[in-house]
């Protein structure tokens, strides 16, 4: 298969996923994002996999931080927010 993008189209992940996604619903190239991302939309056939024998795994980000004594009131309300997860 060829492709052959009509423009590019820059973004940053952080704050375009979605649109990202969108546009490579509507058929505007090809779209490299982690699978849990995508998942949604592979479900539902709106994206076909490509190359899928070498996509890499990623088991989530990881937080290293020094030590657990003093840690900065900032930081704690971080780690807090980041275990307690998404609101249901």
């Amino acid at each position: 298969m060829r492709v052959t993008p009509q423009g590019p189209l820059i973004a940053s992940v952080a704050g375009a996923v979605d649109l990202l996604v969108d546009v490579a619903i509507a058929g505007g190239g090809i779209l490299h994002l982690f699978e849990d991302w995508l998942r949604p939309a592979l479900a539902t056939g709106a994206l076909e996999a490509v190359l899928p024998d070498w996509w890499q795994s990623f088991s989530g980000p990881f937080l290293y931080y020094s030590g657990r004594r003093l840690v900065p009131p900032p930081l704690r309300a971080f780690l807090d927010f980041v275990r307690e997860g998404p609101p249901a």
